[in-house]
């Protein structure tokens, strides 16, 4: 067994939240530390490091027998019989049978706790951890937040940058992202706009490329979940069973995704110096802070999809000006 899946296994021991109320980051974390070619070493040290922030899991729960599994999404007191029922599914049924039947209920909330579920699941499958996965999901149906009824697609735009510089600017002091979601859900101009975008194959990398430079240019913290999820839904979506899902699935995130520009508030700043991929790398395995690691490591894994700089430079942001993603 390797030390990552060691790792993962010991992390069951944790909630999904730290002390402080905020979403688990150490298993995405570990992940990705794992895949950027860090030691063994390293990633012991930072298990070690975050674990004492966290808090012990909930006693489990079991599921009732019968009770059909979307009963209880957005409960968060559920959370617990949500991971015993993912658990015991994934160990009857392979990930390949599981998420095209859970998948398309799920993404009607995907931003659920500022996309970590959907980030949590990705990382579950990139590291091809079961009780990993099984929480990311449980994570998932017992935080779920649907933003309002899907707009009806009106199909007229593909030109994603378009529609975005339609949407206004939020004026928030919520103090969590997802209560910024949730209160520019409450604008109708972005479910207008969200109706007007025909998704289709352009549309996820328009999508993750807009995040990256938007993040590079601004280190807009809410951003980074922007660039992240986009990286999560190109893992998640080959899980979906054909292409009217997928085109589905890629609707409630476009929704998702043009209610969170709204939440951020972007100001654009000056553009990073660009870095190497090497000093890039060097800094996340070397950084104690989750979302510098996974960014760092989002950053590379889109840009060997999608090509470009745009990843380089977000991933770049991290060096200008540390304090922007903490």
């Amino acid at each position: 067994m390797s030390v990552l899946h060691t790792l993962l296994d010991e992390g069951a021991a944790h909630d999904r939240f730290y002390r402080n109320g905020y979403s688990n980051h150490l298993p995405m974390a570990l992940t990705a530390l794992h895949a950027l070619g860090a030691s063994d070493a390293r990633l012991k040290a930072v298990a070690r490091l975050h674990a004492g922030d966290l808090q012990p899991a909930p006693a489990p729960v079991a599921w009732l027998a019968g009770e059909p599994w979307p009963d209880h999404l957005g409960q968060a007191s559920a959370y617990s019989a949500y991971r015993n029922l993912f658990r015991h599914w994934l160990l009857h049924e392979r990930p390949e049978a599981v998420l095209p039947q859970v998948l398309p209920r799920l993404m009607a909330g995907c931003s659920a706790s500022a996309f970590h579920a959907l980030l949590r699941t990705a990382y579950g499958v990139m590291a091809q951890h079961l009780g990993e996965l099984a929480d990311g999901l449980a994570c998932w149906a017992a935080h779920h937040q649907p933003l309002g009824a899907l707009p009806e697609a009106r199909s007229t735009v593909t030109d994603v940058e378009l529609l975005l510089r339609q949407l206004p600017s939020l004026d928030s002091q919520a103090p969590s992202i997802a209560r910024r979601i949730a209160q520019a859900a409450e604008h109708g101009i972005v479910h207008r706009v969200a109706a007007r975008l025909q998704v289709g194959e352009r549309t996820l990398p328009q999508l993750a490329r807009l995040a990256a430079y938007a993040y590079a240019g601004s280190g807009n913290f809410t951003v980074l979940h922007l660039l992240t999820s986009a990286h999560a839904m190109r893992v998640l979506l080959p899980y979906l069973d054909d292409a009217d899902a997928q085109r589905e699935a890629l609707r409630h995130y476009w929704h998702a995704y043009a209610t969170t520009v709204v939440a951020a508030a972007i100001e654009r700043q000056s553009e990073p110096v660009l870095q190497s991929w090497e000093a890039l790398v060097d800094t996340a395995v070397a950084s104690d802070d989750e979302h510098v690691i996974k960014l760092v490591h989002s950053c590379r894994e889109e840009a060997k999809v999608y090509g470009g700089v745009a990843w380089q430079f977000a991933a770049s942001r991290v060096l200008a000006a540390p304090a922007d993603v903490g």
